[in-house]
């Protein structure tokens, strides 16, 4: 068995588009290639006709030609559905003028697969709304690798004494686009002004996304791009994700493999597989986000080791050690062999 992992653009003009950004996608990607490996496929980046199986991760125009090519040498193809209409729409300012326009070309590209691997119960629900026969869409976790994401005492150790931390530090880890409820993060940090508020990852320029406020709250960071993303995860002491459209929310399950205490924004995509109160606090409201942070940064009840463990837990559920034995009895399945 061979399979050709293929991310379109990912080596385009070196990498750039990929360079000093940092996405679930391309976490992803990378857990891809540790998967094969600890199973012990071959597999390649560019596409050979000795491949038996194509496993596309962004369905562009290439990709496109990419898979009809494959299809017709009788080869098999799996896409993983990253993208959806409603989570695309809210990444750039131009997007949503082109929401219907992205939902009919990514229905049409997800229509081409053997397979459509779907991160979790909620992207498969919008791909079976638009039209998608539910027979070849297949929940797939992203996964985490829970041997590179771990705690670690002197990363953090090292990543607090360069930013000059030493007091307690709630943040995130991401991509700095509205979608991820940069609003939302600058106005719970103004409720507690007595934290450190810190937000890890690429700010993009006002021409893409909107622009952060000219003036933020004293008590809120926001670093831009980082190198050592493990060291920024064990950086923190509480771990916020107040996103409003996730197909699963890669950054949740790095910070939960760091065994870090986790408060989230509730959105479909959590439904099954994040449980308030156990593995994390889950909020259905601005308000109940206060509330909920409050009893962190207070550890009412012992909360703080509660929901460590319950990351802990579902991190290693969540793992690509877990994910492979799925992933094998796919492969073997399309190619008509038995597991």
């Amino acid at each position: 068995m061979k399979v050709c992992l293929y991310l379109e653009f990912y080596n385009f003009l070196g990498g750039i588009l990929f360079k000093n950004v940092g996405t679930g996608l391309l976490s992803s990607y990378k857990n891809q290639k540790k998967a094969l490996d600890k199973l012990g496929i071959k597999y390649t980046e560019k596409w050979d006709n000795s491949c038996d199986i194509l496993q596309i991760n962004t369905p562009w125009l290439k990709s496109i030609w990419l898979i009809k090519k494959a299809k017709k040498l009788g080869k098999k193809v799996i896409i993983w559905s990253h993208v959806t209409a409603e989570d695309a729409e809210q990444v750039f300012r131009f997007n949503k003028y082109l929401f219907p326009l992205i939902k009919k070309y990514l229905t049409y590209a997800y229509g081409l697969a053997d397979i459509v691997f779907c991160p979790t119960e909620y992207t498969k629900s919008l791909l079976v709304a638009y039209g998608l026969p539910e027979s070849k869409l297949l929940v797939q976790s992203n996964g985490v690798d829970t041997s590179f994401f771990k705690k670690d005492d002197k990363k953090r150790e090292d990543a607090r004494k360069k930013y000059g931390f030493n007091e307690k530090i709630i943040g995130t880890v991401g991509l700095v686009i509205p979608r991820k409820g940069v609003d939302r993060f600058i106005d719970l940090a103004k409720k507690f002004p007595e934290y450190k508020f810190v937000w890890f990852g690429k700010i993009y320029s006002q021409i893409l996304a909107k622009s952060l406020p000219k003036e933020l709250p004293k008590n809120v960071t926001f670093t831009g791009y980082v190198d050592d993303i493990v060291a920024s995860y064990n950086a923190l002491d509480i771990f916020l994700f107040l996103s409003y459209e996730e197909n699963q929310g890669m950054a949740i399950l790095e910070a939960a493999s760091v065994e870090l205490p986790i408060l989230v924004s509730e959105i479909p995509a959590y439904k099954g597989w994040l449980k308030n109160s156990e593995n994390c606090l889950m909020a259905k409201s601005n308000d109940e986000l206060e509330t909920y942070l409050g009893k962190m940064v207070k550890n009412d009840n012992g909360i703080i080791d509660t929901l460590k463990e319950g990351a802990k837990r579902l991190a290693n559920k969540e793992s690509i050690e877990t994910s492979n034995k799925n992933l094998i009895m796919v492969y073997n399945s399309l190619l008509g062999k038995q597991s």
